[in-house]
C-alpha cells in the first residue's frame, strides 16, 4: 500500500464507490467531515454509490438523506435510491425533482428471496446454538437477503469464533465474507464487486469493467476484498491496517486518515487533482 499522496489523481474519474462501516462512519455515526465531503464529491458532479453489509432496513434513512446516488445493502443485492414521485425504475434519475420517495431494486426476483430467507433462519438458529458466544447482529430485523453475526459492533467474537461462524455457513451452501463488525452469509454468488457492476448498469446504463479505471473504491475490510483486487484505483481508510494480515489483496493506495476522517481526506485529495487539471 502507497501513501495517499503518492496518487496523482485526475480530472477523468467519473465517481465513487465506497464502503460504509467504518470507511464513511467513526463509532458508528457519519462525522461531519465525511458528509461534507459527500457533498463536496457530488456537487463536483461525480457520482457516489455506497456499497454496504448492512441490511436495507438500517440503510433506508442514509439513502434519503445523504448526498448519494445510491446506497446498495446487503453486499450487493438490495438497492435503494431516491426518485421523483411515480417514475419507473426504466431511465431512472436519483435525487431530480422536489418531491422525492425510495425506490428499492432486488437482485434476486421475489420467490428466490423467500425460499433463502427461510433457509438463512435456520442456519443462523444452528450458529447461535453452536458457536459459543455468537449473537445475531442487531440489525437483523431489517435483513431481507442476509444474516449477519456479531462479532465488533456490540459483542466482540473471537477469531476462532468467527471462522467457526463462516464454516457453518459455507457447509450449508452459503457465502460468508467477514466485514468490520459483523460476519455476513447469504444464498446467491453477489458480492461488492457484482453489486457494483448491476447498479452502474442499471442506474447509469453503463458498463462498469469497460471504464474501471475512472471509478474509485474506499473500504476498510474483508469483505472489500474483491473491490481492492479490480479498482486501479482502490484506496483504504487507515484502519484498514487491522485486517492487512488477512488481506490477499490491499488496497493500492491508503490514507493517513482513519474511518470518516480518511474518506474526507479521500475526497479532498480527489477535489484537488480535478482543480490541478483545470485550464
Amino acid at each position: 500500500m502507497q501513501p495517499l499522496d503518492h496518487w496523482r489523481a485526475d480530472a477523468g474519474l467519473a465517481g465513487i464507490l465506497t464502503d460504509i462501516d467504518d470507511t464513511l462512519t467513526t463509532e458508528g455515526a457519519i462525522t461531519p467531515d465525511a458528509l461534507e465531503a459527500l457533498a463536496a464529491l457530488r456537487a463536483a458532479g461525480l457520482h457516489v454509490i455506497a456499497i454496504t453489509g448492512r441490511p436495507a432496513g438500517w440503510s433506508e434513512p442514509f439513502a434519503t438523506t445523504w448526498p448519494v446516488d445510491a446506497i446498495v445493502a446487503e453486499t450487493g443485492a438490495v438497492a435503494l435510491l431516491r426518485a421523483p414521485q411515480n417514475t419507473s425504475q426504466d431511465g431512472l434519475q436519483p435525487n431530480d425533482g422536489k418531491r422525492q420517495q425510495l425506490s428499492k431494486w432486488y437482485l434476486q426476483d421475489a420467490s428466490t428471496r423467500a425460499a433463502n430467507h427461510a433457509r438463512m433462519q435456520q442456519v443462523a438458529q444452528q450458529i447461535l446454538r453452536e458457536v459459543p458466544g455468537a449473537q445475531l447482529a442487531r440489525d437483523s430485523a431489517g435483513r431481507e437477503t442476509d444474516i449477519a453475526i456479531d462479532h465488533s459492533e456490540f459483542t466482540h467474537l473471537p477469531p476462532e469464533g468467527i471462522a467457526q461462524v463462516q464454516e457453518i455457513m459455507r457447509a450449508a451452501g452459503m457465502t460468508a465474507t467477514v466485514s468490520s463488525i459483523h460476519v455476513n452469509g447469504w444464498y446467491g454468488t453477489h458480492n461488492k464487486l457484482v453489486g457494483a457492476r448491476w447498479i452502474v448498469r442499471e442506474l447509469l446504463g453503463r458498463a462498469l469493467d469497460d471504464e474501471l479505471d475512472r471509478w474509485v473504491f474506499v473500504g476498510d475490510s474483508l469483505n472489500d476484498q474483491v473491490m481492492f483486487q479490480h479498482f486501479p484505483h482502490s484506496v483504504g481508510v487507515a484502519n484498514v491496517a487491522r485486517f492487512v494480515p488477512q488481506l490477499r489483496h490491499l488496497p493500492r493506495y491508503v490514507t493517513q486518515g482513519a474511518r470518516g476522517a480518511g474518506f474526507a481526506e479521500l475526497a479532498q485529495h480527489l477535489l484537488a487533482g480535478r482543480e490541478r487539471a483545470r485550464p
